[in-house]
C-alpha cells in the first residue's frame, strides 16, 4: 500500500475512535427512560373511544406502569420511533383526571421531528403525576417495526440532538469534500469506479440525512412516514452500489464473471425489494421488511465471497476496500441482529452506522486514489512502449497490405485502392481493371515443384512492377490472379494493355527448365459500372472468357459479355421459379456392355422445360449450377429424382449414374446424407453411380474426396468422367477410389481420323483401366465403325447416339424391358 495510504488510513482509524470515545461519554451523560417494553398493546382509551378513533384501522399502545416516568419533571418529551402510518396521537392522563392530548397527520410533523429519526411530542404533565399514557396510531405498517419509545427530559434530548448534530455534521462534511474532491479533481477521467463511487457517496449521504431527520432542517415535510419510505429505498441502494463498487474498481480478472453476474443479480434483487418494502401497501410491512433484511445480507454474503476470490487471486485493492467496508458490515450486522429482535433497542447501533458509512467514504477515497495511481503507472508503461508499438503496427500495416512472396499490393489493398477511386467519384478520372490470370502455373507446381512457381510470381511480379506508374495500381489478389487499377485520363490503360501484350511468349528460364509465359487478361472499365463489385464482375468475366477463347490473349469487356451477364442473371432468376414450378427433369441415356449389346445402366442427364426458351441442356444454364444460392437446389432436386426413379423400379439390376458437383461433397457429412436418402427410399447404394471431373474435386473446399470415401465404402460406384481431358490424373487414381473411368468423346471422335492420336490415348486409358482392374466405358460413340474400333481395342462398355439419344424414363425402360 503506498506511503499516503497508510497515512491517510492511520488518520481515518484516529478520527473513528475519537467520535465512538464522544458518542459513548454522550450516551452516558444522557440518560433517558427506555418505555417500548412496558407498553402493551391494547383497547383505545375512553377519548379515543369518544372521538372515534378507536376502530380496527387503529392500534393503541398503553404503559403498563406509569410509575416508570417517576423520575421525570415536568416538561418532558417523548421520542417515538419514525414508522408509517396515517395518524398519531398521544393521550397523557394525569392523577387529577386532567388530560394532555396530541392528535398528528402523517403530512402535519413539520415541528414534531428530532435528530435521530424520531418523533418528538412535547409533554406538559409531570412524570410524576402521570396516571397514564396511551400512544395510538392508525393504520400502523406493523407492530412489530415499531421499536423505540423514550422518556427525556428537555436538556437530555438537547444532549443528544447535538450528538445527532455532531455526528451528521462530520458525516456530512466528509462525504460532500469526497464527492467534490473526486468530482472536479477527476473531471473527465469517466472511470466506471468513480461514477460507481459518486453515485455511492450521494446515496449514502442523502440516507444518512434523511434517515436522521437533519434533512427535514431545511425540509420541515421530510420526516415521520415520508422519510421511512424514502430510507427503505436508499437503505438497499447503499449496499449495492457498495458492492458494485468493488467490482469495477477490482483489477481485471480477479473476480470470474459468473461470480461478477451473481453479485449484479443480487444486487438488482436487493434494490427491488428496498422498493417494493418502501410502500406497504403493495406487501405486508413485515414480510416486505424481512425479505429486505434476507436480501441485504445476501448482498453482503456474496461481495464477502467475492472479496476473499479477490484476494486469493491476489488483488491489492481489495484489502484496502475490505478496511473500508469491515465496520460498516459489522454495524449492518448489528442492525439486522436488532431488527430480527435478537439483540435490544440501543440508538448506538444508529450512530456507529453513519460513523461507519463516513469512514467508508474515506476509505473508498483511498481506493479510488489508489486505483487512479495504479492506472497512472500503467498509462507511463503503456506511453514508453507508445513509440515501438507505433513501429510494429507500421510494419503490420504494410504487411498486411504487401503480398509476402511478390512485394506488390494484396488483396486488401487493392480492393481498399478500388473503392476510393469510387469514393472520389465523380472528380477521379476513368480507370481500367486489368485481372491477369498465370496460365498453367498448376503443371509447373506438378512437374517442377512449388519453388517454380514461385519463382515464375516473383519474375511476373516484378515485370508488372516495372510497368506500374505514379497512376497506377498493382496487386497481387489471388494464388496465379494479378490486379492493375490505370487512369485513363493519362493514357496509362493503354500503354499498360500494348505492355502486357508485349509479355506474352515471352521466354522464361530456371535452372535447365525453361518455357514461354502465358497470361489470360480480363479488362473492364469503369465509365461501365457503378461500383466496385460490378467493374470487378466484368473484368472477371473477361478474364473467363480469354481463358476458354484459348488463353495467353487479352480479353476486354464488351457488350456481347455484357448480355452474356445479364442473360446469366435472368437464368438464374428463372431457374428459382421454375424450381418451383418443377421444369427441371431427367432424361436417360443407356450404358451398352459391347460384347452382348446388353444395357447395363443409365446416365441421368439434367434438362431444363423451359416455358419460353424450351429444353434447356446443362450446358445452356451452367450459371445455375454454380451460382451459390440456386445451384444447390437444383443438385438437390437431381439427386432426388434421380433416387425417386429408382424407388419405382425395384426390379431394375443396373446403375443409375449421376453428375455431382462440388456442391454435392462437402466433407464426409454431405455424403451421409446421400446414403440417409438411400434408405429412406428403400434403394441399395450400388444402384447408384456418382459421376465426377477432375475439375470437381481438385483443389475444391470441403473435402470432396472424402464424401467420395464414405460413398465407395457404402457400396455406391465413383466414376471419373471426362477421363484424360484434366491433369494429373494418375495422381487422382491413387488418391480416390474409383470404380469407372469414362473415356472424354473428344478421343472417341477422333479415333478413325488419319493423323490424330486419339487412338493412342484411348488404348493407353484402356491399358491403364484395366490394369487397375477399372471399368471403362467410352462416351460420345455416333457410328458403328467407332463402336466396332473400340471393340478391337478391348473396350468393354459405351454409351452414345449410336445406343440412344437421352430420353425420358418410360422410353428407356422399354428398351431394358426388351432387352431382357
Amino acid at each position: 500500500m503506498p506511503t499516503r495510504a497508510r497515512i491517510a488510513m492511520t488518520l481515518a482509524g484516529k478520527w473513528l475512535l475519537g467520535l465512538l470515545l464522544l458518542f459513548a461519554a454522550s450516551a452516558a451523560s444522557a440518560q433517558a427512560v427506555q418505555l417500548r417494553s412496558s407498553l402493551e398493546a391494547g383497547p383505545a382509551p375512553e377519548l379515543a373511544r369518544a372521538t372515534g378513533d378507536a376502530g380496527e384501522d387503529w392500534t393503541w399502545l398503553t404503559l403498563r406502569d406509569p410509575n416508570a416516568l417517576q423520575a421525570i419533571p415536568i416538561d418532558w418529551h417523548l421520542l417515538v420511533d419514525q414508522t408509517r402510518f396515517e395518524r398519531v396521537r398521544v393521550i397523557v392522563t394525569a392523577t387529577d383526571g386532567t388530560t394532555q392530548d396530541i392528535s398528528l397527520a402523517a403530512d402535519g410533523l413539520e415541528t414534531s421531528w428530532a435528530p435521530g429519526g424520531v418523533l418528538r411530542f412535547r409533554i406538559e404533565v409531570p412524570g410524576t403525576s402521570v396516571r397514564g399514557l396511551s400512544l395510538g396510531f392508525k393504520n400502523l405498517d406493523d407492530l412489530s417495526l415499531f421499536r423505540k419509545v423514550t422518556a427525556i427530559t428537555p436538556q437530555q434530548n438537547a444532549l443528544v440532538n447535538a450528538r445527532w448534530l455532531l455526528l451528521m455534521g462530520l458525516f456530512s462534511g466528509l462525504l460532500v469534500a469526497s464527492f467534490a474532491y473526486k468530482l472536479f479533481f477527476y473531471a473527465g477521467q469517466g472511470q466506471a469506479f468513480q461514477r460507481w463511487y459518486l453515485s455511492w457517496v450521494a446515496v449514502s449521504l442523502a440516507y444518512g440525512l434523511i434517515w436522521t431527520n437533519v434533512a427535514a432542517y431545511a425540509y420541515p415535510g421530510l420526516a415521520g412516514p415520508l422519510a421511512v419510505r424514502i430510507d427503505y429505498v436508499l437503505v438497499s441502494l447503499v449496499v449495492t452500489l457498495g458492492s458494485l463498487f468493488l467490482l469495477s474498481v477490482l483489477e481485471a480478472g480477479r473476480v470470474p464473471k459468473a461470480m461478477r453476474r451473481a453479485v449484479q443479480a443480487i444486487s438488482l434483487v436487493c434494490v427491488a425489494c428496498g422498493v417494493v418494502a418502501a410502500d406497504e401497501r403493495l406487501v405486508p410491512a413485515q414480510a416486505s421488511d424481512l425479505v429486505l433484511n434476507l436480501a441485504l445480507l445476501a448482498c453482503v454474503g456474496t461481495t464477502l465471497v467475492a472479496i476473499t476470490v479477490a484476494a486469493l487471486r491476489g488483488s491489492r485493492v481489495v484489502w484496502i476496500y475490505l478496511a473500508g467496508w469491515s465496520p460498516v458490515i459489522a454495524v449492518f450486522a448489528a442492525r439486522a441482529a436488532r431488527n430480527f429482535g435478537l439483540v435490544p433497542q440501543s440508538d448506538l447501533v444508529d450512530l456507529s452506522t453513519f460513523a461507519a458509512i463516513a469512514f467508508e467514504s474515506l476509505v473508498f477515497s483511498l481506493v479510488v486514489l489508489d486505483r487512479f495511481q495504479s492506472m497512472k503507472q500503467e498509462r507511463d508503461v503503456a506511453e514508453a512502449s507508445a513509440r515501438e508499438m507505433e513501429i510494429e503496427q507500421e510494419t503490420l500495416r504494410r504487411a498486411a497490405h504487401s503480398d509476402f512472396l511478390t512485394g506488390l499490393g494484396n488483396r486488401a489493398s487493392f480492393h481498399d485502392e478500388l473503392r476510393a477511386l469510387y469514393r472520389r467519384a465523380p472528380q477521379a478520372s476513368g480507370f481500367t481493371l486489368f485481372l491477369i490470370d498465370v496460365d498453367f502455373l498448376k503443371e509447373l507446381n506438378d512437374r517442377q515443384g512449388h519453388d517454380a512457381g514461385d519463382a515464375l510470381l516473383r519474375h511476373i511480379g516484378g515485370r508488372l512492377a516495372g510497368l506500374v506508374g505514379e497512376h497506377t495500381t498493382c496487386a497481387r489478389i489471388g494464388g496465379d490472379e494479378f490486379a492493375i487499377l490505370c487512369d485513363e485520363a493519362t493514357g496509362d490503360a493503354g500503354r499498360m494493355a500494348e505492355a502486357l501484350e508485349g509479355m506474352q511468349d515471352q521466354l522464361w528460364s530456371r535452372y535447365s527448365w525453361s518455357g514461354e509465359l502465358s497470361l489470360s487478361i480480363g479488362s473492364a472499365s469503369s465509365g461501365g459500372a457503378s461500383s466496385p463489385a460490378e467493374i470487378f464482375r466484368q473484368a472477371d468475366v473477361a478474364l473467363y472468357e480469354a481463358k476458354r477463347l484459348g488463353r495467353g490473349r487479352r480479353q476486354a469487356f464488351d457488350e456481347r459479355l455484357r448480355l452474356q451477364i445479364q442473360n446469366e442473371i435472368d437464368l438464374v432468376r428463372e431457374a428459382e421459379a421454375g424450381l418451383r414450378r418443377g421444369e427441371f427433369v431427367l432424361y436417360f441415356q443407356p450404358i451398352v456392355e459391347l460384347r452382348n449389346g446388353r444395357h447395363v445402366g443409365v446416365e441421368a442427364l439434367l434438362r431444363w422445360n423451359h416455358p419460353v426458351r424450351g429444353l434447356l441442356t446443362p450446358e445452356a444454364f451452367a450459371c445455375v449450377l454454380t451460382d451459390k444460392e440456386t445451384g444447390p437446389g437444383v443438385q438437390k432436386r437431381v439427386l432426388t429424382m434421380a433416387i425417386d426413379e429408382l424407388r419405382r423400379r425395384p426390379g431394375f439390376t443396373g446403375t443409375l449414374a449421376v453428375n455431382f458437383t462440388a456442391m454435392d461433397l462437402t466433407g464426409a457429412d454431405a455424403a451421409h446424407n446421400v446414403l440417409r436418402q438411400l434408405a429412406a427410399a428403400g434403394v441399395a447404394p450400388s444402384s447408384l453411380c456418382v459421376e465426377v471431373t477432375e475439375g470437381t474435386i481438385l483443389g475444391k473446399p470441403g473435402d470432396p474426396g472424402s464424401a467420395l470415401q464414405v460413398l465407395h465404402e457404402a457400396g455406391v460406384r465413383i466414376a471419373l468422367d471426362d477421363f484424360g481431358t484434366g491433369y494429373a490424373s494418375l495422381v487422382h487414381l491413387k488418391e480416390i477410389k474409383v470404380d469407372t473411368l469414362k473415356i472424354d468423346k473428344s478421343f472417341v471422335a477422333g479415333l478413325l481420323r488419319e493423323g490424330d492420336e486419339s487412338e493412342e490415348i484411348v488404348r493407353a486409358v484402356l491399358a491403364l483401366g484395366h490394369g487397375l482392374k477399372k471399368t471403362v466405358i467410352a462416351e460420345g460413340v455416333e457410328t458403328v465403325a467407332q463402336l466396332e474400333r473400340l471393340r478391337e481395342l478391348g473396350c468393354d462398355y459405351a454409351q452414345g447416339y449410336l445406343f440412344g439419344r437421352p430420353a425420358p424414363a418410360f422410353d428407356i425402360e422399354a428398351k431394358f424391358q426388351d432387352a431382357a
